[in-house]
């Protein structure tokens, strides 16, 4: 079978492979998230200093909710005449009155995180593979652990690499700075809480969530991959048939990964609610598993399922099919160029 070597593309062709699946994504699923917290906040109305989550299917973003028309939040808040019945009353009243572009508020933020986390994830996934020495689809019985072990090696290096930069996006939102002054309210963050603990808040949950959900992801999407291979060796998957392995293998590692999520909803929403409450925030992932357990049941840990799954799946499936139509697409046409210099020469 033949390798499927990472050094068939440039780095600006894996780069521009990488960040178009997250643009198409956060393009195609963000005005579903702006009418769902249109939704939350006419039921719950938010206030200043309370913490919510913005997520596109792809990314979590902590917003807080602060007062006045300067601030990234005011978009949420704005006062649309009547009431909101349903999703699709919502997108109407959203479009007519404010105008069909609002739909897309929030987008900048979302795409500053996205983009470069899925560069960084992609690539790092990339060169794992090939260091394992992974062929197209699972060869071999042996092959099993090498996309699992790709998979959570790149998340864990991706949130590693991203997670400052999530720090300082939340405190420009959170307290309303100017890009001048982050170096230096940055600066005394760290001073005072150290530089691990102060760049590096929510970690340990992050990983708990998106290494195990990257691991299942990868191993179900290769595997399944193998399968469309072996049926027919001579041509490369379409991309029908990367969106399909990748909305089932997404779906299928959101719902085993659904607890970590949950936690980590809970984990990033206290940071809002302790600052209003004065109270100090509990830090232990095992405490709030323990304590969400005993006050809610087990059931709780499964919640937001079905919304969960409904973002997840078609956000793997465009990212990966996306990504691996500009994959092949550069590698033809890099293999076409260096073709046609070796007629010339």
């Amino acid at each position: 079978m033949p390798r499927d070597t990472f050094e068939d593309i440039t780095a600006v062709q894996q780069m521009i492979s990488s960040c178009t699946g997250a643009i198409l994504t956060s393009l195609l699923v963000t005005p579903f998230d702006v009418v769902k917290i249109r939704l939350q906040s006419q039921k719950v109305p938010l206030v200043k200093g309370k913490c919510f989550l913005y997520c596109n299917g792809l990314m979590d973003h902590l917003c807080t909710c602060l007062n006045g028309p300067t601030n990234n939040g005011y978009w949420y808040k704005r006062k649309v005449p009547g009431h909101y019945k349903g999703t699709v009353d919502a997108m109407m009243q959203i479009s007519r009155h404010e105008g069909f572009r609002s739909l897309w508020s929030g987008l900048p933020p979302t795409l500053v995180m996205a983009v470069p986390a899925t560069v960084v994830y992609f690539s790092c996934y990339e060169h794992f593979r090939n260091l394992f020495g992974y062929s197209a689809g699972l060869s071999s019985q042996n092959d099993w652990w090498k996309p699992i072990m790709a998979g959570a090696s790149a998340r864990t290096l991706a949130v590693f690499a991203i997670s400052p930069l999530e720090m300082v996006r939340t405190k420009i939102q959170s307290e309303q700075l100017k890009y001048s002054q982050v170096l230096t309210a940055v600066q005394h963050t760290v001073k005072e809480g150290g530089m691990v603990k102060s760049l590096y808040r929510g970690f340990t949950p992050t990983l708990l969530r998106d290494v195990p959900f990257s691991a299942l992801y990868w191993f179900g999407y290769e595997g399944m991959k193998s399968i469309v291979i072996k049926k027919s060796p001579s041509h490369n998957m379409t991309s029908a048939e990367s969106f399909c392995c990748g909305a089932v293998s997404g779906g299928i590692a959101a719902v085993l990964t659904l607890p970590f999520d949950v936690i980590k909803t809970h984990r990033q929403i206290s940071i809002g609610e302790t600052r209003r409450r004065g109270s100090q925030e509990v830090t232990s992932t095992l405490r709030l598993i323990i304590q969400l357990y005993y006050r809610e049941g087990a059931h709780a840990l499964f919640a937001g399922l079905v919304p969960r799954v409904v973002k997840v799946a078609p956000a793997c499936a465009i990212m990966i099919s996306s990504y691996e139509y500009f994959k092949n697409f550069f590698k033809a046409r890099n293999r076409e160029l260096r073709e046609n210099r070796m007629h010339s020469a």
